[in-house]
């Protein structure tokens, strides 16, 4: 009978192609692994594993393992959510990741209706980027994941997930109160000859920023890159640059900054996703129910 545990070891290998990823990721020792995945490997009866320079590749028999593994993984989770579930009470640990500006706007008061309403469910929260936390979920690493889209940019979809709508989210340009360099500035358009603060390159907010200032005719010149948004808005307010904020930088403090309306008024959007084999559990269920009271159904300056 193969180890689940072996198994998962392998299915890790497949997605992150070093036993060091592998070993950082699960918090163990790159030889433990060496050794747990040669054992798999000497009860399954063929090779799994081929050395591919400093990489390992796995064997189509470990691909089918890799498979089956999903299934299982899926199953027992299944189990143990009907298990759980039984109780009707959300308990145990949750693990969300989150993206900065919803972390910013709304965690703090989902944290603690949380912590009100089911005192027995420890949640933990961690920040990633949208690609970064589903892949994460998908691995198992989080239990629920808050992601952004923004538009004409549609999020990786990894078929373990779902995905069900939390809110919209405008997006606008944000300009310096002071400063001679930023007064008739009015549109996108007028803010080419201007200095740039965006996320770095990779980020589905920098690519989606960089295309609407081609759209308006220009090259951003991107003298600031920082994926901390609160950055974003303190290099803003003391005029050292510009750039797009969504809305929800603003819930929890309105920016010393104008805000310009950008051409067809943009509006990312925010969802959550959680394995299919875990939209079941209390502790699932109980927070997108209150994540649908925290959140607005749109995100709208007042």
């Amino acid at each position: 009978m193969l180890e689940v545990r072996r198994l998962r070891l392998l299915r890790e290998l497949s997605g992150r192609g070093t036993i060091a990823e592998v070993a950082e990721a699960l918090h163990l020792s790159p030889s433990s692994i060496s050794q747990q995945l040669s054992q798999l490997e000497r009860e399954v009866g063929v090779p799994l594993l081929r050395k591919t320079g400093r990489r390992l590749e796995l064997t189509p028999a470990a691909a089918v393992l890799v498979e089956h593994t999903e299934r299982i993984l899926s199953e027992l989770e299944e189990a143990e959510s009907a298990a759980v579930g039984l109780s009707g009470e959300a308990s145990g640990t949750l693990r969300i990741a989150v993206f900065q500006s919803a972390a910013v706007a709304f965690m703090p008061r989902l944290l603690a209706e949380l912590a009100t309403a089911h005192p027995r469910l420890r949640v933990t929260m961690s920040q990633r980027e949208p690609e970064e936390g589903l892949r994460e979920t998908a691995a198992h690493e989080f239990d629920l994941v808050i992601a952004e889209q923004y538009p004409h940019h549609a999020a990786p979809r990894h078929p373990s997930l779902d995905r069900v709508p939390l809110t919209t989210d405008s997006l606008h340009l944000a300009v310096p109160v002071d400063g001679a360099a930023f007064a008739g500035v009015e549109s996108i358009e007028q803010a080419g000859g201007l200095p740039w603060v965006m996320e770095p390159q990779g980020a589905a907010s920098r690519h989606w920023a960089e295309q609407l200032c081609r759209q308006a005719g220009f090259e951003p010149d991107v003298r600031f890159e920082t994926d901390d948004l609160q950055a974003h808005v303190a290099l803003i307010e003391s005029g050292n640059a510009v750039a797009v904020l969504p809305d929800l930088m603003l819930v929890p403090r309105r920016p010393r900054a104008r805000l310009i309306e950008l051409p067809g008024r943009p509006r990312r959007s925010v969802f959550t996703s959680v394995r299919r084999s875990s939209t079941g559990t209390p502790a699932v269920r109980a927070c997108r129910s209150v994540l649908a009271e925290v959140f607005p159904t749109t995100v709208e300056l007042t």
